[in-house]
């Protein structure tokens, strides 16, 4: 259906008592043979697919609100709304729905939901009048006005025909005319009448009289009659807050009137349910859900409107980024969006996608690149929360945007890296922005959240950029500390002080082992990573304290996960330095593991050999025999089916170890210090060492920042030929 009058969104209202929503579509009337009646049908404008089916029940309670909503409980805790884009769609379907329970369309209201009991309550009193009768607008009668108003909040049979009859002959617009008169007067006792009155009229939780109470002509003296509280021994003065102190402030003029009305209401009458109202007994809880959804409806109304006039937008964004812009005025824009932002909560999904799509059209993260490296501390804290929203509902969104942004700006202003300095120089004691930062950070760096089926290579490709980009930013602080330490070791020669810093980095590379994923792994072999780590251990010497228990735990995980390429690694490079470690079996245990999976290579090599020499000499137990062998060791073989692709230097030593002289071996011991303990020493290549540039690096992790970090399997063949070609760095002898 093409034609807007039957456009429709579908809400149910959660369990929060908050309306979610359910999509948008088209709504029609048609009779259901499954249901056996007529009954409203809702198809997403998307797809086609069915958003819903629900009969026109003869006993269900179907209210209009607002003119373009229909509101109604299906079971005790399944309600339901539809909201039109036209009011003319509205009526139309009220009416059949009317015309199907055999109700006059003019009532906002098909029937009163109440229960048996009441029923037959209501059948023996005798029927007076289709509506309350209500007292003559005076201020003689107002105490008479406000005991039928309070008696009738348990009856919903009573509450419906009360609201009938405020809404005739402007019985409110009269009753707050009242008001001024007492005011006027000082009439307390009135004062404390009208207020539970109008008390009473909002927790009859109907749209129509609440569209009459909150209008420009209205809302104020509706603030001003909950200030008079009989509790209280002197009134509350919300009228002077909302007028005086709660100045609103138009960041850019809105020329739209209706707009700024709008706005100028929702404050209002979120201020009164939040604020003036007090909180609901167990008994009135449900009393103000209809406000809840007067409040909610505005909201969206105003984002739709707002998104929609790109004028506007883009005269805040322009003042946004302007450097000529004071700060007091960015403050506000920026807290301006942070609203708008958050009312974009309450639009449905795909709404929110095309609210969000549009902010980046216009520009929203350039602009937070701005204002989130500001020194104003408000400005930067309303950025983070705006760019929370952001990443909350799009990750990739933002992505895409960092990964185009080498080609046109410096590192050093880079979004990501504006976010990790902001984390890093965070300046609250508690660290809260730093924490709301990384969490972000978490996020946007997750690989579990890049596997969008449109971008398939996004995994790749970001994090290929980040470690290219921000990695090194990221690590900066670790290693600055690292030089540092490296110079105070240089004036404390023979010295056996840990790095402080160390356990920090322990960490960091037990967690990237625990990955368990061969990249990481090729990374740590190629760069040498467990010198430091080993050294650290050998500084320790026999000290039993967390660092040694951590290093432990690293190399224990190792053994037990049974890490081939690390055990390999591990072995064949510093085995020497650790066999003598001997209060804990761990590094035996290794050494085990490695026996075994080269036990394993050699028997399998043989039968390599022996089948292809003697494929049509084997008789038929040998044949029996060899497959069942190969059923064993199955899980192992289909894993690692060539032992030269996972362990090329091992294979390469077992192939060539008649070549190999004893004297070769010895030049492999580490370092033994005047401690008695043995060293390694870092031994890379000139470019490792000294950097691109020949310069002396800050540290060997700087020295290996820029090494594929990120390989996938479009890169695997790639990776696979430069660790060919770059020799194992091993430790050498000292002199």
């Amino acid at each position: 259906m093409s034609d807007t009058r039957r456009r429709v969104k579908v809400y149910t209202l959660n369990e929060d008592r908050q309306w979610d929503d359910r999509g948008t579509g088209h709504v029609s009337s048609t009779f259901v043979e499954r249901l056996k009646g007529i009954s409203l049908l809702v198809r997403a404008e998307s797809d086609g697919s069915l958003l819903l089916e629900s009969k026109i029940s003869p006993n269900t309670a179907y209210q209009k609100q607002q003119d373009t909503l229909i509101v109604w409980s299906e079971a005790e805790n399944y309600d339901l709304a539809l909201s039109f884009q036209e009011k003319a769609g509205c009526d139309e379907i009220w009416e059949k729905i009317c015309q199907v329970q055999g109700k006059d369309p003019a009532l906002e209201i098909t029937q009163d939901p109440i229960d048996e009991s009441e029923e037959e309550r209501f059948e023996e009193m005798p029927e007076t009048s289709h509506l309350v009768e209500l007292p003559p607008c005076e201020l003689a009668r107002l105490e008479e006005i406000a005991d039928l108003v309070t008696s009738v909040l348990s009856s919903p049979i009573r509450r419906e025909k009360l609201a009938l009859a405020l809404m005739s002959e402007g019985y409110m617009k009269k009753l707050l005319q009242l008001f001024q008169v007492c005011e006027d007067l000082d009439n307390r006792e009135g004062l404390h009448h009208l207020y539970e009155i109008v008390r009473g009229v909002l927790f009859l939780n109907k749209a129509a009289l609440f569209e009459v109470m909150f209008s420009d002509d209205c809302i104020m003296d509706v603030v001003g009659c909950l200030e008079y509280d009989p509790a209280l021994v002197q009134p509350k003065r919300h009228r002077e807050f909302l007028t005086k102190t709660a100045k609103f402030k138009e960041v850019i003029p809105i020329t739209d009137s209706e707009l700024r009305q709008k706005i100028h209401q929702t404050y209002r009458v979120q201020y009164i349910q939040d604020i003036i109202l007090p909180t609901p007994s167990v008994f009135e809880e449900n009393f103000l859900s209809t406000l809840t959804s007067f409040i909610f409806f505005n909201k969206v109304e105003i984002v739709s409107m707002l998104q929609e006039d790109e004028k506007f937008l883009t005269e805040v964004f322009a003042q946004l980024t302007d450097e000529a812009t004071e700060d007091s005025k960015r403050r506000e824009l920026v807290n301006f969006f942070k609203e708008f932002c958050a009312f974009s909560q309450t639009l449905q999904p795909q709404n929110r996608d095309a609210f969000f799509k549009t902010l980046a059209n216009l520009g929203i993260l350039p602009a937070l690149e701005i204002v989130m490296g500001m020194d104003d501390l408000q400005v930067r804290a309303a950025a983070t929360d705006i760019f929370s929203y952001l990443v909350e509902f799009s990750p990739s969104m933002v992505r895409e945007f960092v990964m185009q942004e080498p080609q046109q700006t410096d590192d050093d202003v880079l979004l990501i890296n504006v976010v990790i300095k902001q984390m890093i120089c965070d300046s609250d004691p508690e660290l809260g922005g730093a924490v709301q930062l990384m969490g972000l950070l978490r996020t946007l760096i997750d690989p579990e959240n890049m596997l969008t089926p449109t971008n398939k290579t996004e995994k790749t490709e970001f994090l290929s950029f980040f470690y290219k980009y921000c990695m090194q930013v990221l690590t900066a602080p670790l290693l600055a500390n690292t030089v540092d330490e490296k110079k105070s070791k240089a004036l404390q020669e023979g010295s056996t002080k840990i790095n402080p810093v160390c356990p920090g980095a322990l960490r960091f590379m037990r967690r990237i082992i625990g990955q368990k994923d061969e990249y990481y792994n090729r990374y740590i072999i190629k760069g040498n990573l467990f010198e430091p780590v080993i050294n650290t251990l050998l500084d320790n010497g026999t000290r039993y304290n967390l660092l040694n228990s951590a290093i432990i735990e690293l190399f224990e995980f190792i053994k037990v996960e049974d890490v081939k390429s690390l055990i390999a690694h591990i072995i064949d490079n510093y085995y020497k330095a650790l066999e003598s470690i001997e209060y804990v079996q761990t590094f035996k245990g290794l050494k085990g593991r490695y026996e075994q999976e080269k036990d394993r290579q050699t028997l399998r090599l043989n039968r390599s050999v022996r089948y292809r020499r003697d494929a049509r000499t084997l008789d038929e137990d040998e044949e029996m025999w060899f497959h069942e062998d190969e059923d064993d060791d199955e899980g192992e073989a289909v894993e690692k089916s060539r032992p030269e692709e996972e362990f090329p230097e091992s294979y390469g030593k077992y192939m060539e170890a008649k070549k190999v002289k004893e004297s070769d071996d010895k030049e492999n011991f580490p370092t033994q210090t005047p401690t008695g303990s043995f060293k390694f020493t870092f031994s890379h290549s000139a470019g490792a060492a000294n950097g691109a540039n020949g310069k002396p690096a800050a540290s060997h992790a700087a020295s290996t920042a820029m090494v594929g970090l990120v390989d996938y399997p479009d890169d695997e063949d790639e990776e696979e030929e430069d660790e060919e070609q770059s020799p194992r760095k091993r430790p050498r002898l000292g002199s």
